[in-house]
């Protein structure tokens, strides 16, 4: 299957392990036709958290292509749980996880899970912070997306 579209999406959180604390997500969708580049922030999230929205938006912004997609994301958590379809024992044991706690971002997970039906995606890991220019673009986005936090309200999401 060659992916006609290629996302490259990133989280960050600053203070995670604080209860008030800021994230952001920024991810870049590659096209044909150009790039487009989305960014957003939250309070009182998680890195994991930040990682997932940005999947979704991405995919939120591509659900209508019906184009085959190439999404790469630094997070293990994200790439691997697709992949190795960690969510298929979450959902036959009820949303539990090995430990038969509740699994964490259930919510995000539906949604991703939902918008894969409707999108080809592959997903594939790289590495963070490592110099590939699109990965480095989509942690600037997630970056900056912490840092307007102040100056939008709490949710917000941006197009560039």
């Amino acid at each position: 299957m060659a992916e006609n579209i290629i996302i490259y999406c990133d989280g960050a959180c600053s203070g995670n392990q604080y209860d008030e604390n800021v994230g952001g997500w920024g991810a870049v969708i590659k096209r044909e036709d150009g790039v487009k580049r989305i960014y957003g922030g939250e309070v009182n999230t998680t890195n994991n958290r930040m990682e997932l929205t940005a999947c979704i938006k991405s995919l939120e912004d591509v659900r209508e292509d019906d184009l085959p997609v190439a999404l790469y994301s630094d997070s293990a958590y994200l790439v691997n749980c697709m992949n190795q379809k960690w969510y298929v024992n979450w959902q036959r044991n009820g949303w539990r996880n090995a430990k038969k706690q509740p699994v964490e971002n259930q919510d995000l997970w539906e949604r991703i899970l939902t918008l894969i039906t409707a999108v080809k995606v592959r997903f594939h890991k790289v590495k963070g912070h490592a110099g590939i220019e699109l990965n480095e673009l989509a942690d600037g986005l997630a970056n900056r997306g912490m840092d307007e936090l102040a100056d939008n309200e709490p949710g917000y999401s941006k197009v560039l």
